[in-house]
């Protein structure tokens, strides 16, 4: 799924200690790619000194090992694997996938079935894989819809999956970098790093704030597909972890006689979605969690979408776009969120 991408804003790395004898802290940073995007690392230790070319060294190894369990654009990982097997005996899986196809199927049955990781097959129908759009027959898009929907799927154990159907096909590409990010700083906290920003493809993680105690804050990208521009600024006033995530229409379309085709689709209809809704953005302490759901709200779009959030307590940002215009609603659950100040 296409990812709004949020950037890193830090102030001065340099803060002078009270008693002016212990070393200055400073905020470390690394970059790199992973999963066909980037990723961006900030962090500092108020406990240790810190081994960044090392960190990030195991960080890669991660994310490497990561890449072959989830990534649909590798045929050697685990779900292509099982996505290439026309079979409905029972196959091997780690936990990893089925933690994450448990979380998404929660997220599927709040929005009816809008949202489905399923979906694979529709989105490769559309030709969103590729570089044009591959508009299908009434006919071949009713085939196709037969071979998708989680009714199809049976978890059988932790590491088994079995499709009842053999031409299902999962796509874990609006789960697998939110909950990457859940990894990393899983390693970052082995590490004894009690502050840090975690960021892969727009999907983000902080905890703690910056060596002057100030927080960290992140700058929300405006949701144009012509330029890559600030459209807010994200303030997490807050210690404990905190994700936001975002999820957008607006880098991944076909536009074709004059009609724009989003690669958001409604799995119920096997369509993309039409309605004016170009960004979600979902705020939550758990970060694979807040990209789920920023999914499966963007494909109901705002109307439905915001209600759903307000009766699940989901803290979202919902953007709607009119000409050159964009409009922002906000769930109940984020109007509360004291912590979070969006600007």
């Amino acid at each position: 799924m296409t990812r709004a991408m949020i950037y890193p804003v830090l102030s001065a790395a340099f803060i002078l200690t009270l008693n002016g004898c212990e070393p200055a802290k400073s905020v470390q940073k690394f970059e790199g790619y992973t999963q066909g995007t980037t990723y961006h690392m900030s962090f500092w230790s108020s406990k240790n000194t810190i081994d960044s070319v090392a960190l990030q060294k195991q960080v890669d190894e991660e994310l490497q090992r990561l890449d072959t369990q989830l990534s649909n654009y590798r045929d050697d990982s685990v779900i292509e694997k099982f996505n290439a097997l026309n079979s409905t005996e029972p196959q091997a899986v780690s936990d990893e996938i089925i933690t994450l196809i448990q979380a998404a199927k929660v997220a599927s049955e709040a929005t009816q079935g809008c949202y489905d990781l399923t979906i694979k097959p529709l989105f490769d129908l559309w030709g969103f894989k590729g570089d044009a759009l591959t508009q299908p027959s009434s006919s071949t898009l009713k085939t196709v819809l037969n071979q998708v929907g989680f009714n199809q799927l049976e978890i059988i154990d932790a590491t088994h999956l079995r499709k009842k159907n053999p031409t299902l096909k999962i796509d874990l590409s609006s789960v697998g970098q939110g909950y990457s990010v859940s990894q990393i700083a899983g390693i970052f906290k082995a590490q004894g790093i009690d502050n840090y920003l975690v960021e892969i493809g727009g999907e983000l993680q902080t905890l703690g704030n910056k060596p002057d105690h100030s927080p960290w804050r992140v700058a929300l990208e405006k949701p144009l597909s012509t330029q890559h521009s600030m459209h807010k600024i994200i303030t997490m006033n807050r210690t404990e972890p905190m994700s936001v995530t975002t999820s957008g229409t607006y880098h991944h379309f076909f536009d074709k006689d004059g009609k724009r085709y989003s690669h958001i689709l409604d799995a119920k209809t096997g369509t993309p979605i039409t309605h004016n809704t170009v960004s979600v953005s979902v705020f939550d302490e758990d970060v694979t969690k807040a990209e789920v759901w920023d999914t499966a709200l963007l494909c109901l779009g705002r109307e439905a979408g915001i209600e759903l959030a307000n009766k699940t307590g989901i803290a979202a940002l919902f953007i709607e776009q009119e000409g050159d215009t964009f409009t922002e609603f906000s769930s109940t659950a984020l109007t509360d969120l004291k912590t979070v100040v969006i600007e």
